[in-house]
């Protein structure tokens, strides 16, 4: 007979999954940043608020964290799935295209705010390793909360947007390092020595090549094996393998696991399955990175701010002035407007999560003292929770100092693709399509189900990537908030309808041109809402009908304007709305709440 369930062996699950599924979106309502509402949440009922009263209430103790470490190691999983979708997200094109930008500024505002920060440690008493993990960690922003305010405000495209994510990509970057030099630091216990430096970079560089040289020969040979299995959950089940497989094999080596995990992503960002991984690891990368921020939030002590108020407001506040100091200083070395460089400083001036990342990691090696961590984390959760008041008064103030200077041009936006076209469907149409989208200079994207289309098709150079159209998850990371016209190609109508429901959820004004088999199939299409339906066996009958008459001696252009207004015919025969109709079809959709506008259409 099986034992009895204890329930208290759930009770941590319980409370992430009533945060994450409840609490979480009222914050959201309330216009707040999730991070922010895991780190409050963690913050009461971790051990040092609600978890002390569960000793002299033991009925609390069900609904409230006690102690944290249990919950560690699914917290962890958060930042190893975050490493590795950056990885993932980061390609050589994007850094050439904004290099200037990237390492220029990024790496500009990184270097001399982590020495200025460093200094600062030194002055206020900590030992040399101490300090200077301490001030690259705190020179790092919040990407999850700045790009988030950025997208959603439709700014990344502005100069205030381009300069942010410049800093903010080359700090993602920057991690990778500090996490080493964490590990290089904690290494040498009698402090800093020559030698015992160089032999822990050894050995980081010869356990990270060995990941590379393995990673590169086996990750596709593998994903192309279980793509043709025609299994999703498969598929699902070796990508969750890789990511924290290769975090576990850099642990094993002495590495940190997120330093393994961005390795496996980098490695993956020029495969045909990328978008398919990202599809598939934007869930668990969110749940648990906010498990992440939850087991941060029961680190912080709410007491100690209300004890020393002034202390921990004040270091804040000092923080934010200082890097945003600092940034508009070396921005202004760099084609960004003024007002610009107002708005990026004030993004860019509280701390970021990877704060946390960096401290965690630091703490655990002993290289930096619990003490001086628990005040930081304080001092950058404060930060983090003022970026949208302080995105709110860089608006006014940047008009105002802006106007002496007319905006400069800068490099192209950070997108991964300027793709304006997403082909669902690659065989003999799609195919089609592509070239004649590539005759006229036109950027897009084509995905497949079949990895051997894929593969062969990806040989050849084409913009082809593994996935499933049909899925709203792996459109979004395909970019359907930013193309134009999103084309379905495939010849089963079943799958056809599918991607169009997914496409039209996602986007109520994106233009979608369908294959239809027959008429009937084009009638249902226009109901699901495709803005053009072409019927196999009507164009073939257009194209026989434009042949006959030319060959009976009827002029090619009448030929032709015939055709035109045949197809218009059967257009209105199979119930395609006319402009007016689309128009207010779209302001119904709109008012329902069916798909998302975008203005980049």
């Amino acid at each position: 007979m099986a034992s009895p369930v204890d329930p208290s062996a759930y009770k941590e699950a319980l409370i992430f999954l009533g945060t994450a599924g409840v609490v979480i979106p009222i914050f959201r309502k309330l216009g707040m940043s999730s991070i922010l509402g895991f780190l409050i949440v963690g913050a009461l009922v971790g051990p040092n608020m609600l978890g002390q009263l569960a000793q002299d209430h033991p009925w609390l103790a069900n609904f409230v964290f006690t102690e944290s470490e249990e919950f560690s190691q699914l917290a962890e999983l958060g930042v190893v799935f975050l490493l590795f979708l950056i990885g993932i997200e980061l390609s050589f094109e994007r850094l050439i295209t904004m290099r200037r930008l990237v390492f220029g500024l990024g790496g500009l505002q990184m270097l001399v705010t982590t020495i200025t920060l460093t200094l600062i440690g030194l002055w206020l008493g900590l030992d040399p390793s101490e300090a200077l993990i301490v001030g690259a960690a705190l020179s790092l922003s919040s990407t999850a909360i700045v790009v988030q305010l950025l997208s959603d405000a439709r700014r990344l495209g502005t100069q205030t947007g381009r300069a942010s994510f410049s800093v903010l990509l080359f700090q993602d970057l920057a991690v990778i390092p500090i996490l080493l030099l964490v590990n290089v630091l904690s290494a040498n216990e009698t402090g800093f020595s020559f030698a015992a430096i160089l032999t822990a970079i050894a050995q980081a560089l010869i356990a990270i090549a060995a990941i590379v040289v393995i990673g590169r020969f086996l990750l596709r040979p593998l994903l192309r094996l279980v793509a043709q299995a025609r299994s999703g959950d498969l598929f699902m089940a070796t990508t969750l393998l890789i990511a924290v497989g290769a975090g576990y094999a850099a642990s094993l080596a002495g590495l940190s696991m997120a330093l393994g995990a961005f390795l496996a992503g980098l490695l993956l960002a020029e495969t045909e399955f990328r978008r398919e991984i990202e599809a598939i690891i934007e869930p668990f990368k969110g749940l648990l990175l906010g498990a992440f921020f939850l087991l941060v939030g029961m680190g912080i002590d709410l007491r100690q701010i209300v004890s020393y108020p002034e202390v921990f407001i004040l270091s804040a506040v000092a923080l934010v002035l200082i890097k945003a100091a600092l940034f508009w200083l070396i921005a202004g070395l760099f084609p960004v407007e003024r007002g610009a460089r107002i708005e990026a400083a004030l993004l860019l001036g509280p701390g970021g999560e990877f704060a946390f990342v960096a401290m965690a990691a630091a703490v655990a090696t002993g290289v930096v003292t619990s003490i001086v961590s628990d005040a930081l984390l304080i001092i950058v959760s404060l930060t983090m929770a003022a970026i949208p008041l302080l995105d709110y008064l860089s608006r006014p103030l940047s008009r105002k100092i802006g106007k002496a200077t007319p905006e400069t041009p800068m490099e192209a936006p950070p997108e991964d693709s300027e793709a304006r076209v997403i082909i669902a469907g690659f065989g003999r149409v799609g195919r089609l399509i592509g070239k004649m989208l590539e005759e006229h200079k036109i950027p897009y994207i084509a995905v497949d189900t079949d990895p051997a289309v894929v593969a062969s098709e990806r040989k050849s150079g084409k913009p082809i990537y593994y996935g499933d159209a049909a899925r709203p998850e792996f459109l979004r990371a395909c970019g359907i908030d930013h193309i134009q016209v999103l084309a379905v190609t495939m010849d089963q109508p079943k799958k056809v309808e599918d991607v169009t429901l997914a496409a039209r959820a996602e986007r109520a004004d994106v233009k979608i041109i369908a294959r239809a088999r027959d008429d009937r199939q084009a009638i249902k299409l226009y109901g699901l809402g495709v803005t053009e339906a072409v019927p196999e066996t009507i164009e073939a009958s257009l194209q026989l009908g434009e042949s006959v008459l030319v060959e009976a001696g009827i002029a090619m252009g009448l030929a032709i304007a015939s055709v035109h207004e045949q197809r218009d015919l059967f257009r209105k025969m199979l119930g395609r709305p006319n402009r007016k109709e689309e128009l207010a079809l779209l302001r119904r959709r709109k008012a329902r709440g069916i798909g998302r506008a975008s203005g980049d259409s």
